[in-house]
């Protein structure tokens, strides 16, 4: 049984590797289409072969597992919210399945935010590369792991994450149980250990971000409170302009929802900034599933070149921007309201990544920027002809 769910997983990530070798024919490589073209009909053979038996085992009950008793899972799941200890589940790749109220305080991450997120982006960039190996090592069945991290939000205290595997129900995935300790040192006079919460000095470096992105929310509200009332592209113009470049490198605004348009693209001197302006918002797959009311979505070095579609010659944006982070929010003003446009931010080069932090502030300002465009407003952009 458990050689036969390995075996399924094995499966998925290999069908997941031939759609990313179909994405990196779009790579401007001359002696490479060949080769490519090769491996992917091979690829696609074995897959064809192998998931197909793999979906008749699955549909043949051999994977096995009834449903849990409802009144036991409401108790562990009411156990897991309320445990005091700092406690996530995250999958293989280290996305955020479940956080507990503790975990969320701790991180500093709004409740329910961190769901489908990487755990990898509230700890330093030092840190992330061990705590991603560590967790798909632990997926795989090779054993507990602990190691010590560090969170973006108080780098200088150390963390000791411990990782265990756990298989939840009756899935065929391992998923990995993070739970979060605060370390300790010892004083220096050899008394008792010192909680490390107690930092000695300010984070001046965290201090100075903050105090940007408290910079950048009152400049993005006197902008908003000075638009004119009813004018909605006007209200995204100058949002667009707040964020750029001293936030993005990029900023990308599309009105509407069902009936998208593209109103402003602000970028780089010398980038392809009208390519992008006359791109289509329903080729873009990002900017379509946030307009269906998604969830905000935070992407660093974004391994689907084809995710925010393709210009006119046929060049994923992402690719041709070299963007290394983006930021895709939908704009409206409640969270069970209709969607009045969405938003994105791409930085490229060698600027720092967005932070869970700058995504959260976004996040807040995305739906300031959609109350001003129903401010007065006749309608909504999606619903008038």
């Amino acid at each position: 049984m458990a050689k036969m769910e390995e075996f399924g997983e094995e499966v998925a990530d290999f069908v997941r590797r031939v759609a990313e070798l179909k994405s990196a024919r779009s790579v401007p490589t001359d002696d490479l289409g060949t080769v490519l073209d090769a491996a992917i009909f091979e690829l696609d053979h074995v897959a064809d072969k192998l998931r197909p038996l793999y979906e008749r085992l699955a549909a043949d009950g051999h994977l096995g597992g009834g449903a849990p008793d409802r009144d036991e899972q409401r108790l562990l799941r009411a156990i897991f919210q309320r445990l005091p200890l700092p406690v996530a589940l995250v999958d293989r790749e280290s996305v955020v399945r479940r956080m507990n109220f503790a975990a969320a305080g701790f991180t500093g991450a709004r409740a329910g935010y961190a769901t489908g997120r990487p755990l990898t982006g509230f700890l330093l960039h030092a840190d992330r590369v061990a705590f991603r190996s560590q967790t798909a090592a632990v997926a795989r069945g090779e054993g507990d792991r602990s190691l010590t991290v560090h969170l973006q939000r108080n780098p200088h205290v150390p963390l000791r994450a411990t990782l265990t595997a756990l298989r939840p129900g009756a899935e065929p995935r391992t998923a990995v149980l993070v739970v979060l300790q605060p370390g300790t040192r010892p004083a220096d006079s050899g008394g008792p250990p010192q909680d490390t919460f107690r930092a000695s000095a300010p984070d001046l470096g965290e201090a100075t971000r903050h105090a940007a992105r408290m910079d950048l929310a009152d400049a993005m509200t006197t902008a908003l409170l000075t638009a004119p009332a009813g004018d909605r592209a006007g209200v995204l113009e100058r949002a667009a302009g707040v964020l750029h470049p001293r936030f993005a490198d990029w900023v990308i605004a599309d009105e509407g929802a069902a009936r998208q348009r593209r109103t402003t693209v602000l970028g780089p001197t010398d980038a392809p900034v009208g390519d992008v302006l006359a791109q289509a918002p329903a080729a873009c797959p990002l900017v379509v599933e946030a307009a269906r009311g998604g969830a905000p979505t935070l992407q660093v070095r974004p391994e689907d070149p084809d995710s925010f579609g393709r210009d006119s010659s046929g060049a994923p944006v992402l690719v041709r921007a070299q963007v290394t982070s983006l930021l895709c929010v939908p704009l409206r003003g409640r969270s069970d309201g209709p969607v009045e446009g969405v938003l994105t931010l791409f930085r490229s080069g060698a600027r720092l990544a967005f932070s869970m932090a700058e995504a959260q502030a976004v996040d807040v300002m995305s739906r300031h920027i959609a109350l001003a465009m129903t401010r007065g407003a006749g309608g909504r952009a999606s619903d008038r002809a």
